[in-house]
């Protein structure tokens, strides 16, 4: 109890619980977008002739759903919540942590409404308009004073790894939105690229494969280092591992993107310095995978009663298998196969549902019950069965695609003896059909596990209480 004479520093946590909150709020509606355009593609007549219905207009919203909203929702809720516990001191600007969750959700609610409208930059995981680009940049910044404010003013020397990742991501997201965006304004919703043809191209993708590497996989990396040991119970593996883990990996994503741009008009030196940093990109990705893996040394028989921890560590085992299959894929002549295909859709969403989806609901599962004064979870029961749906629906969906994939690009590089094309485009769309309405099956599983995660945190948080987290006087390394 804080006695009369005493005041005790509390953690800010109230920003943490919004964030936590609007990353399942925003998960259920970003998946359901998914599967209805799932559906779509399966069953066309679905858009009803409405054209904020179509494809090409919901799919945009939701990729920035689940990316920005339920993803970003999640990196702002976790990083809060550590950098306090590893750096032992409050947020840094109070005030402005809470001004960059209210700018967030503008920024969602704004893409939720001209997305469908057919306001659009066209450029892949940055559709926004400039105005809301803007927004972007300023919340951004923001969040940057507050989790390097924070690290600054630390109570301890140290600077836990975790810190490292959130870190290194808050700073190349700012980096490579701002130089994307770079636009000519040409009206209220309306703009063209800062740069030309094919230098607009790799511009493009030098930011959306780093959104890829430091968006979706540095910062959930952060996730990674700090939530398995506690739930887990375990220290890092190995601390040494996770700083070579980090710099090798930061400095080798960066050169990546031109893979995206195989037999392009892009200068074919380029395509093949993405190749082959691509191909090195292997050697961290694995090293961080091993390290979340054998943090569980010794400890491997939680697995069985754990479903949180169960979320964690087989998000890493599809952390894994994406990162050798991106590094796959960038080879020139499996890319030959591979690209315009299903192939593709697949390899993102090993990496979207398997990586990103459950190791942030391994997170918020371990973060609501200590943010609203409860022991567990509502329900570990539905924790499990949510693990369950997910992973079957995960598997589902992404075998689904590669077959389709791999079928789709046999088909349009067959050729009869006299060299015409042995398919149609239209033949491998109808041989592809099967294929999509058993995506469409995975990712309705997926969406039903997200449903149950809603419920579940729903009834933990209404049961209990926001709580004050003193900050404790001992000064560890790992709080």
């Amino acid at each position: 109890m804080e006695s009369s004479q005493t005041k005790v520093a509390h953690y800010d946590d109230t920003v943490v619980r919004q964030f936590t909150i609007m990353a399942v709020v925003w998960g259920v509606v970003g998946m359901l977008v998914g599967v209805f355009i799932a559906a779509e593609l399966t069953w066309p007549e679905l858009n009803l002739g409405i054209p904020w219905l179509s494809y090409g207009r919901l799919r945009p919203l939701h990729t920035n759903a689940v990316i920005f909203a339920f993803g970003g929702c999640g990196l702002f809720a976790t990083s809060y919540y550590v950098v306090q516990r590893t750096c032992q001191t409050r947020l840094f600007m109070p005030k402005l942590a809470s001004l960059t969750f209210w700018a967030w959700q503008l920024v969602i609610v704004a893409a939720a409404i001209s997305l469908p409208m057919g306001y659009t930059t066209g450029k892949e995981y940055a559709e926004l308009e400039w105005p809301i680009d803007i927004l972007i940049a300023i919340t951004w910044v923001s969040y940057a004073v507050v989790f390097f404010g924070t690290v600054g003013t630390r109570k301890i020397k140290h600077i836990y790894v975790a810190n490292w990742f959130f870190g290194g991501f808050i700073i190349a997201i700012a980096l490579l939105h701002i130089v994307n965006s770079a636009e000519i304004p040409a009206g209220w919703m309306k703009s063209y690229s800062a740069y030309a043809g094919v230098q607009d191209a790799m511009v493009q993708w030098w930011y959306g494969h780093n959104a890829v590497g430091f968006y979706l996989t540095t910062a959930f990396l952060g996730m990674m280092y700090y939530f398995i040991p506690k739930q887990a119970g375990r220290p890092v593996y190995s601390y040494r591992l996770s700083i070579v883990h980090f710099w090798a990996l930061i400095f080798t994503y960066m050169w990546a993107g031109p893979h995206h741009l195989h037999y392009t008009a892009l200068p074919d030196w380029t395509q093949s310095v993405g190749m082959v940093f691509s191909l090195i990109l292997l050697a961290p990705s694995w090293g961080g995978m091993i390290n979340g893996m054998m943090t569980l040394s010794g400890a491997w028989h939680k697995l069985r009663d754990d479903p949180i921890l169960r979320f964690l560590i087989v998000s890493l085992s599809f952390y894994g298998m994406s990162t050798f299959e991106g590094p796959m894929m960038s080879i020139k002549t499996v890319n030959a196969l591979s690209h315009y295909t299903d192939w593709t859709v697949g390899h993102v969403h090993s990496g979207a549902l398997g990586w990103v989806g459950l190791i942030t609901m391994g997170s918020l599962y371990y973060l609501v019950p200590r943010l609203f004064g409860k022991d567990k979870m509502h329900s570990i029961k539905a924790i499990e069965l949510h693990f369950w749906l997910a992973t079957i629906g995960i598997v589902l969906y992404i075998a689904a695609m590669w077959i389709a994939g791999v079928m789709q690009g046999l088909m349009w590089r067959a050729v009869n003896p006299d060299g015409t094309l042995t398919y149609t485009f239209v033949e491998s769309v109808k041989a592809t059909y099967p294929f999509y309405a058993i995506r469409f099956f995975g990712g309705l599983l997926y969406l039903s596990g997200m449903i149950i995660m809603a419920w579940n945190v729903w009834v933990t948080a209404i049961s209990g209480r926001s709580v004050k987290v003193a900050i404790p006087a001992v000064k560890t390394a790992h709080a």
